[in-house]
Parts: structure tokens; C-alpha cells; sequence
């Protein structure tokens, strides 16, 4: 049998790597789990009543876009966070988790070559692996640029070489960022448009942590393109319910951009899209319509920044995170402390290196491990002195 060769030499994923390291040996006490970004806090208890009330809409096949209701539903909120009116009908769609969106903006939107080269698609490093899958299944060459503590810990994409930004079709960009915890500010997102319009590629703004934050509610892509005076079709953004609302499983998400860009989104996922049942999507309308319980949930994060501030005060390197829900906390051998941390304490944390490639004969990933603060505040406490008194220490 003959089989496609575009993903055999893929690197191995995540989680198979993570076990191969941790499994084949004995944690050293009761398993304290903080590798995955999956919220552990408690959604809204009338979310179960919603997907009852509408249960008679499993009978039905559900609209490809989303339903007007959800639409209607996310448009609102788009204008009540971001100050930015989008058509309900013609800028907005629905998702299956973003990580569709993510995946299935590049073929939908990307060409494979682009003056007369290969096209290139630019992504931070470390990274949400889906952006690697998406340009390569694009046909395009996945540029990671080291997004490290001498850059702030975001790309700096304006320094790339012309040749590279000449072949640009898009440019992702995770803000807050995970898993480092920094936020794009005005400028940062300002002067990366101002390099996409003079390069003419899109940018895919990935902003599914913006709901977690200490005090300040991270810009917006669209915010700045607005005040810009930007075209909108230049900027899609990607949100989900997963970590705004602790509901990863209900899989809502949503991309909105200009009316031409959604068309094109549109287009694709009618025939490779699979929208949300009916009565989930009514649910999903009714959380992005409601804010309190988002509160409340930022609440709990904001407790553990201070309590992990607490912890690593003293730790050299440690940065706090300014949003939200990992820390990334510096080590000599990032293999070496998940392992040293999982047979002697049982905590199992993530090494950075497996969220990044090697660029350059470097892995900006390979000095930190990643910590997932989504656990209850008590576990999420013992986790943290476990890991700042089995590595950190004297």
C-alpha cells in the first residue's frame, strides 16, 4: 500500500513523549498531574440544564456556521471585550475546538507559493504544535522563530531575513502566550500588522487564553486593527469556551475576521467541517453570554499567581506570569528536573523542549519545564513546593 510521505518524519508528539520518559518509572508519592493546559475548575452548573432544555436538537443535523443564536452570541461579546462590531452573519463562524480553526486557516487561506517560492508561514518557538501540522499540511515551510527571554518572549518576526518574509503567507501569533505567560501589547500588535500589510501576509491570532489575566485584560488583535483603520480581512481571531469557561469538552470555539477572509474559512468547512450538535451549541450561547462565572474563574487563577509568586520568590530566573494558566520556570536539563520531579515527589510537569524544535542547533525549550496551574489551589500548592523543594533547593 502506497501512503502519503508529508507526515512520516514528523517529529513524535507531546504526550507519547512524555510517557515514554515518565512511565517506565515509579512516581515518588501521590501523582500530582500538572503537564496538560485541561482546567480543573468547576463550569457552570446550568450548562448540563441548557443541553437538556435543548436535547430535541440531537434529532436535528446543525447548522455548518453555527446557529444564529451562537453567532448572535459571540458577535455580543466580541463587541463587549473588544469594543469591535462584527456581522453575526458574515464574520463570524463557529468552531469544533480551535484547534480546527487553527489547523484548517492555512488551507483554506494560505497559497503554497507565493512570488513564484514556496510559501512560509511564520510561528513563535515554542509553540502550539497544531501551527507546524497546519503550514506543513499547507505545503509551506513552517518557520519557527525563538520567542526566548532576550525577545520578550514573543517572536521577533521583523527581523527575519526579506527572503523570508517576501515568501510570508501568515503569521501565527498565541498571546498570552502559552506556555510562557507573556501578553502582546498595543505596539507589539500594532507594528506586527504594520509588517504584515507591507509583506502582505495574514496573521492568525491565536488569543485563547485572554480571559485568564492578573488585572489588565490583554489587547485584542481586532482592537488595534481597528484603531488602526486596519482591513479586518488582514486578522483572524481564534477563542474557545475550554479555558475562559472550564468546558474544554463542549468543543466551542470560534475564528471571526473580515466578511471576505470568513468566506473563504466558510467555504472549506463545508465540505471538512464538523459543527457542534445543536443542543451544545445553544449551551455555548448562553456561556458566552454570561460573564460572572468568568470571573469567578479568573479569581482562582489570580489566587494561585500569588501564591506561586510565593513560592519562587526566591528561585533565580523565575518569572511571574502575566496571563494565562502555566508557568515557565527555568532549569539546567529540562528532561532530566521532569524526571528527578516525577520519581521523587510524583509530580509530573511538562520539559519544554517537547513544545519547541530545534532551530539553528537550538531548542529555546530545553531550559524549562512547563507547569499547568489548572488543578484545585490546594493541590496546585503542594505540586509547587514539591517542585521548588526537589529542584530548587540548596
Amino acid at each position: 500500500m502506497m501512503y502519503t510521505e508529508r507526515f512520516s518524519n514528523l517529529p513524535a508528539h507531546v504526550w507519547p513523549r512524555l510517557r515514554a520518559l515518565l512511565d517506565g518509572h515509579e512516581g515518588g508519592g501521590t501523582p500530582i498531574h500538572m503537564t496538560i493546559g485541561e482546567p480543573k475548575h468547576a463550569f457552570p452548573a446550568w450548562v448540563t440544564d441548557e443541553i437538556t432544555k435543548h436535547a430535541a436538537g440531537f434529532n436535528k443535523y446543525p447548522p455548518n456556521d453555527g446557529s444564529p443564536e451562537l453567532r448572535a452570541a459571540i458577535a455580543a461579546w466580541i463587541a463587549r471585550r473588544y469594543g469591535v462590531e462584527m456581522d453575526p452573519d458574515s464574520e463570524v463562524m463557529a468552531l469544533n475546538g480551535t484547534r480546527e480553526g487553527l489547523y484548517n486557516a492555512v488551507i483554506a487561506l494560505c497559497p503554497p507559493t507565493k512570488n513564484g517560492e514556496k510559501s512560509a508561514i511564520l510561528m513563535p518557538n515554542p509553540f502550539y504544535q497544531v501551527y507546524m501540522i497546519g503550514a506543513i499540511s499547507g505545503e509551506a515551510d513552517p518557520i519557527m522563530v525563538p520567542a526566548t527571554a532576550e525577545t520578550g518572549h514573543l517572536p521577533d518576526f521583523a527581523n527575519l531575513p526579506e527572503e523570508v518574509l517576501r515568501r510570508t503567507t501568515a503569521a501565527y501569533l498565541c498571546s498570552p502566550a502559552n506556555p510562557q505567560g507573556v501578553v502582546a501589547s498595543r505596539d507589539y500588535w500594532a507594528d506586527l500588522i504594520a509588517l504584515a500589510e507591507k509583506y502582505d501576509f495574514l496573521i492568525f491570532a491565536d488569543e485563547c487564553y485572554s480571559e485568564i489575566y492578573r488585572d489588565t485584560p490583554p489587547t485584542g488583535a481586532l482592537e488595534v486593527v481597528k484603531e488602526l483603520g486596519t482591513d479586518r480581512n488582514r486578522v483572524v481571531i481564534f477563542h474557545s469556551l475550554s479555558k475562559r469557561s472550564n468546558l474544554p469538552g463542549l468543543r466551542s470555539g470560534f475564528a471571526a475576521s473580515g466578511a471576505e477572509t470568513m468566506r473563504q474559512i466558510k467555504q472549506l468547512r463545508n465540505y471538512a467541517g464538523a459543527p457542534l450538535p445543536l443542543p451544545l451549541q445553544q449551551a455555548a450561547a448562553a456561556v458566552w453570554a454570561d460573564e460572572a462565572h468568568v470571573e469567578e474563574n479568573r479569581a482562582l487563577y489570580q489566587e494561585k499567581y500569588a501564591i506561586a509568586d510565593r513560592i519562587f520568590a526566591n528561585v533565580p530566573g523565575y518569572v511571574s506570569p502575566e496571563a494565562g494558566f502555566f508557568l515557565w520556570l527555568p532549569v539546567e536539563d529540562d528532561e532530566a528536573a521532569a524526571l528527578k520531579l516525577w520519581r521523587e515527589t510524583g509530580v509530573r510537569v511538562l520539559p519544554g523542549s517537547y513544545l519547541a524544535q530545534n532551530v539553528a542547533g537550538g531548542n529555546p525549550g530545553q531550559n524549562y519545564i512547563r507547569v499547568a496551574l489548572v488543578a484545585p489551589k490546594d493541590e496546585t500548592t503542594r505540586g509547587l513546593e514539591a517542585i521548588r523543594d526537589c529542584l530548587y533547593s540548596a
